[in-house]
């Protein structure tokens, strides 16, 4: 009797699945998340690339002169200027992530301004940055 029962509680809920993609829909808190774990994901991989280029500066002059010079082409400043936004992308997701940790900012509104500032905030600062490195050069 006692197996017949536990058989009898295997059986699948008559309840729709856990949600996806094409149920959810796109809201701001939605993608800024989305974001926030890219712009981890992307931090990893660029620390790997930063790492590359410390190395190429202590190897040898011709390894300095090659990450010099790849630095300052198109690819290589469009490489750096995503991982200033990426760095600054997660720096604030992670600051809107301790403020709903300290238990404030769960107000829909609230949600979605901080979200919102997430996004203007991280191109903001990402544009003060390059703007304060290039007229410093």
């Amino acid at each position: 009797m006692a197996q017949a029962e536990h058989v009898a509680r295997k059986t699948p809920a008559q309840r729709p699945l856990s949600p996806h993609l094409q149920i959810y829909g796109w809201t701001w808190t939605f993608v800024m998340s989305g974001f926030h774990r890219a712009s981890g994901v992307a931090l990893y991989f660029g620390l790997g690339l930063f790492a590359l280029w410390l190395v190429l500066l202590s190897s040898s002059a011709e390894c300095a002169l090659f990450a010099y010079w790849f630095m300052g082409t198109p690819i290589g400043m469009l490489i750096v200027f995503g991982f200033t936004w990426g760095l600054m992308h997660h720096l604030i997701g992670g600051i809107r992530h301790f403020i709903w940790d300290a238990g404030c900012g769960f107000d829909p509104v609230m949600r979605r301004r901080m979200a919102m500032f997430t996004l203007v905030g991280s191109v903001t600062a990402t544009i003060l940055v390059w703007a304060f490195a290039l007229l410093t050069r």
